[in-house]
């Protein structure tokens, strides 16, 4: 039998290694020789790229989409559709994810690849039915993982009802790359000893295993395996393609593809992936066992590694990855992938800063235990529900069933602002309207492909002392070194002062302030929102730490605020 491949190169692999910062322009030489290979599909659109387009490359994804489409002609495009989520972080109304997909089969995509982070049928129901409605092919999707409360058939029993759902093939997504050679093996033959559409496998060389994980299930009897071009692969990405397809020749299970052209199109993407090099870091870049007691996935990984940088954090990436197997589990282990990915690892990264567990918690956190993200896999922890939710109950319905039509009211408020031009651009607005109303207004800027210089250094050996200007927390003092007499002393590092008022609230993190809900004037009592803060893509309520009247706002809704920056002053009652 002939495996077939779906490239991932143009997707899952540079988010998995680079943040998703590959440029539609690096994209386009190359696709005319992909589109010869013959592959089941490629990858290309979908995931995080929808916002990392918008958010830092100053790119439509939408004509991004169009030109690829132009250019791949015999080939399917895939996307990945995180089910009533879409591609964003929350669930979106079914009037917004029918016209979300209406719009991506017009721009051109042919396989919706969909899932739900929580293993919850209900939240793939309206994408699955919408997509059946365009004729594009409905690939449905297993989140892939290990805990207490997920077994082999509890898979193979959903893969089945997938199936009777209308999906046209079943993909078994394994993010994090958990899945070991005989897992691969036994989940394989029991999905399909349940069901008669192709099975594929999506697996991430995060733990080492991907690679022999996929010939066990090529062995099994599966019909598509999930690569990506040696550039971008390894690592949190997937199995190389050149690879896996001469791994697989002269078996029984032959991918059938040139290899002559696979070199080919892998040099092309040697020389792309030198611009992107800079980014590449070696927790990324390199399988690492400890993935199997972590479990977060690829493209989680290297954000989490980036947003920690923002935070000026990296020192406590160790520290997070030891927290985020106990938050997963205080939630009900839900499978760790996008948004449940984000949403426990941002809190494991709040219970690490914060040093207290669940002190400060994310709306997306309170969301989920009220069940607004579905239904968890398993219990959760009573005593951090109560912490988090206090006495409210959970929902008990399809969180949609909840969610009011919305496009025709940001219709008519994006057309006042003057930001919708096309039709596409209603769904930009809808799915994050904060970042779309700058990018729409071409307020964004796109990220510099130049990597951080390094400061200039200079070594005079024989001369002693040596001068140099030093910058410390934005401040330059002049340093003279000279040859240590005796014993060194200890020299306090200088401070940065700051004056701020009593009273003053500053921002916990680096972020985008998304609203301020208080007015100057307003009373306000302790414990209430008075800002959000947009901050590694979750929003994070402000809470006043004490009662009092509201004196001065000092920051502004859409502003970037780093961590300490004040943003306003409540001056308390006992003033």
């Amino acid at each position: 039998m002939t495996v077939f491949i779906t490239d991932t190169t143009l997707r899952d692999a540079h988010q998995s290694l680079i943040a998703t910062r590959m440029r539609t322009k690096d994209m386009l030489p190359v696709l005319d020789r992909m589109d010869k290979v013959g592959f089941f599909s490629l990858e290309v659109w979908g995931g995080a790229t929808f916002d990392s387009c918008i958010r830092y490359l100053n790119e439509d994804p939408w004509e991004r989409l169009r030109m690829l489409r132009d250019r791949v002609k015999k080939t399917r495009l895939q996307m990945l559709l995180r089910g009533q989520n879409l591609v964003g972080y929350r669930h979106y109304p079914d009037d917004v994810v029918q016209e979300f997909i209406h719009m991506s089969v017009k721009n051109g995509i042919d396989v919706f690849r969909i899932f739900d982070a929580l293993n919850d049928l209900r939240n793939m129901e309206s994408s699955i039915r919408a997509a059946k409605q365009y004729k594009a092919h409905v690939q449905g999707t297993i989140c892939y993982t290990t805990s207490p409360v997920h077994t082999i058939q509890g898979f193979a029993s959903m893969a089945a009802e997938l199936e009777k759902m209308g999906c046209d093939s079943i993909c078994i997504k394994d993010m994090a790359g958990l899945i070991s050679p005989p897992a691969a093996a036994e989940l394989v033959k029991a999905i399909k000893s349940r069901v008669k559409i192709p099975v594929d496998l999506h697996s991430h060389c995060s733990s080492g295993m991907a690679p022999m994980s996929y010939y066990a299930a090529a062995e099994a009897g599966v019909d598509i395996l999930d690569t990506a071009f040696s550039a971008f692969s390894w690592g949190t990405s997937q199995p190389p393609t050149e690879s896996v397809a001469a791994a697989l020749k002269d078996t029984p299970y032959s991918t059938r593809l040139d290899l002559h052209l696979l070199y080919e199109i892998g040099e092309y993407f040697g020389a792309v992936s030198e611009k992107y090099r800079h980014l590449l870091t070696s927790e990324a870049t390199r399988p690492n066992i400890n993935v199997l007691l972590h479990q977060i996935p690829g493209g989680m990984l290297s954000n989490l590694v980036s947003q920690l940088r923002e935070q000026n954090a990296l020192d406590k990436l160790g520290a997070v990855l030891e927290e985020v197997p106990r938050v997963r589990a205080d939630l009900g282990y839900p499978p760790l992938v996008t948004p449940t990915s984000q949403l426990v690892g941002i809190q494991a990264v709040l219970n690490v800063l914060s040093e207290s567990r669940y002190k400060r918690v994310t709306k997306e956190v309170q969301d989920y235990l009220l069940g607004y993200y579905g239904r968890p896999p398993g219990p959760v922890n009573d005593e951090v529900k109560k912490m988090v939710i206090g006495d409210r109950e959970p929902i008990g319905v399809r969180p949609a069933d909840l969610l009011q039509p919305e496009l025709e009211k940001l219709s008519s408020d994006g057309k006042k602002m003057g930001i919708l031009h096309k039709e596409e651009d209603l769904i930009t607005y809808a799915l994050n309207p904060p970042i779309a109303v700058k990018f729409l207004r071409g307020e964004i800027k796109e990220e510099s492909l130049e990597p951080p210089k390094a400061p200039a250094t200079s070594v005079v050996v024989p001369e002693m002392p040596s001068e140099f200007s030093v910058e410390v927390d934005g401040e330059i003092f002049n340093v003279k070194i000279s040859p240590v007499i005796g014993k060194p002393v200890e020299v306090e590092k200088p401070k940065k002062s700051r004056e701020v008022p009593r009273g003053t609230i500053v921002a916990p993190m680096s972020g985008m302030v998304l609203s301020i809900r208080v007015k100057v004037g307003a009373n306000v009592k302790e414990g209430d929102t008075v800002a959000m803060i947009e901050a590694m893509k979750m929003r994070n309520e402000i809470h006043s730490p004490h009662s009092g009247i509201v004196k001065e706002i000092m920051a502004y809704e859409g502003e970037v605020v780093s961590s300490g920056d004040p943003l306003m002053v409540v001056e308390p009652d006992d003033q």
